[in-house]
């Protein structure tokens, strides 16, 4: 095995952990760079260059753990570094893999431009195989564009040189990791793995990279036990081979929060005088979820969503966690306070974040960084989305696909604009991004946006943002839903106008409200500034206070037996944003026991029996 992570090499764990080679090298670490504020590098050869500066990958460059931290805006950076290909890797095509890169990036390789990719949440790679052999050595570099202004899906970095309200310092460039793994010429996709619990089995398909007449590809199922089952078809017939793997009734054990059970699968590629040409190994959790009037259950059983909004941000890394540990404190704190999943909110999480969620029984809502279509002020066409979204989110939905953890998708997040006669860019886009996300994907529902403008009426889940801070009348605005009337949002300027299709009985829940302004720290200091801290309402006067309010907004919700779950707005503050249930360094700053036995009462759609 040709492994690089040496234990001072930043994020040196295997950055694809539901889908593993033996073989690969981490190429995190020190990078030549170079800053292009006029988006000139090109013409100035700087292909061909050495670079002034050194940064820390996969940090980007505006956070402190890149070594830069320069936060100003730029139009395009530069990377640059040679890395020699492992000679053992002969016979093998050398693949470059980039976890993500924001926004636009070109690769080229030994002055062969090799990749071109646009969005800044999705993975992309590059076959190396006619530039490199193993052996060699190759010259990797890497421009990333990051236009400032129009339509372009960021997510929440600030369009503006500050923080502010809950917009937060932007990301450029490289910001997870950079990998290199062999592939033989016959290899594996990424397989598409889906559960059937009512048949007891797993439905895997598995794309090829070419067809080669003799080749079969196998499947074997594992559990701790050994061997569950195991079978294997020709690999010359179809551009992706199909296989079943039943799991016997007494090997079966479904994949839940409270038994987050994780089968292997390991994949060979074998070829006609029965060499193995190319492994993997994979995850798969056997679970199901579906739709029962208003209730979304969990293998047939209904399990109230006592969710909790994760930005995924952090102080010295920004969008990239210092280490693979942080990204494992974020879930136990949330389970800690007595959540049992979020919606990882507009960004696309790295994929060993889902990995934990998976292995520790977390629910999440998976969901892309849309912000950033906005042209102008709230209209019937001020939402501006490109194809591009549509594009990149159906990457999100590939790459993340096998993860059990996931129990939804929502490609939009408050795409603020008013319904209309006229369809407009918003309409088409929004029904692109659902029809998409239903076709890739039959076994988990979409939430066509999350919050003011549903545009579906289709759509599997409705729900709504609220941030009423008192109790009683939150109660009221809440208490529609049993006569098939919820609460939508209103536009606060036009209180008559429409945002969304009218609602269908769908599963409905309140999918952000709470988001109480208080952190000890800063109130006496910072008053009622929300330039220095910024959340919903009147900053509780004490902790009492905000427990007290805590525990009236969530009861509200659980009581309600239409209600399908919750997400409470946030698991830690951001910057300015001062709401979180724990600092923006992870550390307690309230009782975090009663915030969890607030949660952890029985819920009325839970109650309610099947």
């Amino acid at each position: 095995m040709v492994q690089s992570s040496p234990q001072d090499l930043p994020r040196p764990e295997y950055p694809r952990p539901g889908f593993v080679r033996a073989d690969w090298l981490n190429l995190n670490g020190s990078w030549q760079f170079a800053r292009d504020p006029g988006d000139s590098g090109l013409e100035r050869g700087l292909v061909e260059a050495e670079l002034p500066e050194r940064i820390t990958v996969p940090f980007c460059p505006e956070s402190e753990l890149s070594g830069i931290g320069d936060t100003d805006f730029v139009a395009a950076v530069w990377y640059r570094r040679t890395v020699r290909v492992p000679a053992a890797w002969a016979g093998r095509r050398p693949v470059l893999h980039f976890g993500a890169v924001d926004h636009d990036a070109t690769v080229w390789v030994n002055g062969t431009e090799v990749a071109r990719h646009s969005g800044g949440f999705t993975s992309f790679s590059a076959d190396l195989g006619e530039v490199v052999r193993p052996g060699d050595e190759a010259t990797i570099v890497v421009r990333a564009r990051d236009d400032a202004t129009g339509p372009q899906a960021r997510g929440k970095q600030s369009d503006r040189y500050a923080n502010y309200s809950c917009l937060y310092t932007r990301t450029t460039g490289i910001w997870q990791t950079v990998w290199l793994e062999p592939v033989a010429d016959t290899h594996l996709g990424r397989p598409r793995i889906t559960p059937d619990l009512a048949a007891g089995c797993f439905h895997l398909e598995l794309p090829l990279s070419g067809s080669r007449t003799g080749h079969h590809v196998r499947a074997r199922l594992t559990d701790a036990q050994g061997t569950v089952t195991e079978t294997s078809v020709p690999a010359h017939l179809d551009l992706a081979p199909r296989l079943v793997l039943p799991v016997p009734a007494e090997r079966r054990r479904s994949w839940s929060p409270e038994d987050p059970h994780l089968y292997e699968i390991h994949l060979d590629v074998v070829d006609a005088s029965g060499t193995v040409v190319d492994s993997a190994v994979c995850t798969a959790g056997l679970r199901s979820v579906t739709v029962d009037g208003k209730r979304v259950l969990l293998n047939g059983e209904p399990v109230f969503q006592r969710l909790v909004l994760d930005q995924g941000w952090y102080p010295d890394g920004l969008m990239t966690a210092p280490d693979d540990a942080a990204l494992v404190r974020d879930i136990e704190l949330s389970l800690a306070a007595g959540f049992n999943g979020a919606r990882l909110h507009q960004k696309v999480f790295e994929e060993r974040f889902l990995h934990h969620a998976d292995r520790l029984g977390y629910l999440v809502w998976g969901e892309f960084g849309d912000w950033g279509a906005g042209t102008g002020p709230v209209s019937t066409d001020n939402q501006q989305p490109t194809s591009g979204f549509v594009a990149q989110w159906l990457e999100a939905v590939e790459r993340d696909y096998n993860h059990p953890s996931i129990i939804g998708w929502c490609p939009l997040n408050e795409t603020r604009q008013r319904l209309s006669d006229r369809q407009s860019v918003l309409d088409d886009v929004t029904r692109a991004m659902f029809l998409a996300t239903k076709a890739a994907d039959t076994t988990r529902p979409v939430l066509d946006a999350s919050g003011y403008a549903h545009r579906v009426p289709e759509t599997d889940i409705y729900d709504s943002h609220c941030y009423e801070q008192n109790p009683e009348i939150f109660a009221k605005l809440m208490s529609g839903l049993s006569e098939d009337k919820p609460f939508v949002n209103p536009q606060d300027e036009a209180p008559d106008a429409t945002w969304s299709v009218p609602y269908r009985g769908q599963p409905y829940f309140c999918s952000e409200f709470g988001g109480i302004w208080w952190n000890p720290d800063e109130a006496e200091a910072a008053g009622e500034d929300r330039d220095v801290s910024w959340g919903y309402g009147q900053r509780p006067r004490d902790e009492e206070q905000f427990q007290h309010r805590f525990a009236g907004l969530t009861g509200v919700l659980l009581d309600d037996p239409d209600m399908f779950g919750y997400c409470y707005t946030q698991l830690t503050d951001v910057f300015q944003e001062q709401n979180g249930i724990y600092r923006f360094d992870r550390s307690e700053k309230l009782d975090v026991s009663r915030v969890r036995a607030a949660q952890l009462r029985p819920a009325a759609i839970e109650a309610d029996g099947s």
